[in-house]
């Protein structure tokens, strides 16, 4: 059976997952928005544990404990800036969806929260982004069945409606 896919609007630092993922930057040592939250939230041995990541490359993922969060881990991604969609900015996108969930797998997650990776400060539009993230979580979850529960954690109600517009559109609901 295929994981729950679902979207909602919630803070990503509060939900009680196996993992959430970190829309960090290349040095993962936090920043704003999302990964800023997480820092915050996850206390300062995240700080600590990234540093020992060595930084981390736009499409790859890498894991670390959860520390203070209700989730037991976090995975960190980093997305790419959007300069118009010429740079390979869907490819790399798509990458953060498929490395995260590689990472999740070799872990053995089996509930993981996701935020609007990259439509935030690194300006990517959300409707291009909403579609990759669902179809790229779709094609590798839909016939697998270690994977209970995928949430796509949206910040606005605006980000909110696009996600569960294009929930909505799936075949099997």
């Amino acid at each position: 059976m295929a994981a729950d896919l679902r979207a909602i609007r919630a803070d990503i630092t509060a939900l009680d997952v196996d993992g959430i993922v970190n829309a960090a930057n290349n040095s993962l040592l936090g920043g704003g928005g999302v990964d800023g939250a997480i820092h915050r939230a996850a206390g300062p041995e995240l700080l600590e544990a990234c540093r020992k990541l060595a930084g981390c490359e736009t499409g790859d993922a890498k894991i670390t404990p959860g520390f203070r969060l209700p989730a037991r881990y976090v995975i960190h991604t980093v997305g790419p800036v959007w300069h118009g969609g010429e740079r390979g900015e869907p490819e790399r996108l798509a990458s953060c969806y498929r490395r995260s969930l590689a990472v999740a797998l070799e872990h053995g997650l089996r509930s993981l929260a996701f935020p609007s990776i990259s439509t935030g400060v690194y300006g990517y539009p959300i409707e291009r982004a909403a579609s990759i993230a669902v179809d790229t979580v779709y094609a590798i979850t839909r016939d697998r069945n270690d994977l209970t529960s995928i949430v796509f954690c949206c910040f606005s109600a605006g980000d909110l409606a696009v996600y569960q517009a294009i929930l909505d559109d799936l075949p099997d609901r």
